[in-house]
């Protein structure tokens, strides 16, 4: 538990690690000159295709761990006993307080998806597809955090937000190493879908 700076709580999103921030609001936040000119729109469509392609990806993701995973996906990716981001907003919520909770959100799945797809490299070096749709999940979920970050600087003067990262996988068998990402994919299908409803209408054009 600790302040981080908040571009050194960005480098720290990369690294499947556990670790912690505070909420905090002063004057430690980056010109405004970060943002770019559409980032709300850019916002919105991150989050979009984050969305439509979530179900794809853990569908994908139990193919290739095969049995007993193919199988029994109800019960081996129960996510019940992981812990994920608690996400208690709704679409009439403030905007600030969605902003936050997104931010925990997609910088905690920022951190799982390192911890799978170094796994994945492992287990399985040669599912391409999946790799390929890791890589680029991970990718659009940065720039995501990039635009949330630019967002709750510019709107809300917030340069560091408590974000509480799950559990790497480091040190575990290739069995609990697949069920954890089978689980936190799971999670993630159950929570973007309501992600994306809460915050589009905060991201429409005024």
């Amino acid at each position: 538990t600790g302040v981080v700076p908040f571009m050194a709580l960005l480098l720290l999103q990369r690294r499947p690690v556990a670790g912690r921030a505070l909420l905090v609001t002063g004057s430690g936040c980056p010109s405004h000159g970060l943002c770019r000119s559409n980032v709300q729109e850019q916002t919105r469509r991150q989050v979009a295709v984050l969305n439509a392609t979530a179900q794809e990806l853990f569908s994908l993701y139990l193919k290739c761990q095969g049995e007993p995973f193919s199988s029994e996906a109800d019960k081996l990716c129960n996510p019940t006993g992981i812990f994920f981001p608690a996400f208690r907003v709704n679409r009439t919520s403030e905007r600030k307080e969605v902003m936050v909770a997104m931010y925990k959100l997609f910088a905690f799945l920022n951190a799982s998806l390192g911890n799978i797809t170094r796994d994945q490299e492992e287990l399985n070096p040669m599912a391409k597809d999946l790799l390929e749709r890791l890589h680029n999940t991970t990718k659009t979920t940065r720039g995501l955090i990039s635009n949330l970050t630019c967002l709750l600087c510019k709107n809300y003067n917030i340069f560091q937000v408590d974000v509480r990262y799950g559990d790497s996988s480091k040190g575990k068998s290739a069995f609990k190493k697949k069920q954890q990402g089978c689980q936190v994919l799971r999670k993630y299908v159950q929570v973007i879908g309501q992600a994306a409803r809460v915050l589009l209408p905060h991201l429409s054009p005024s």
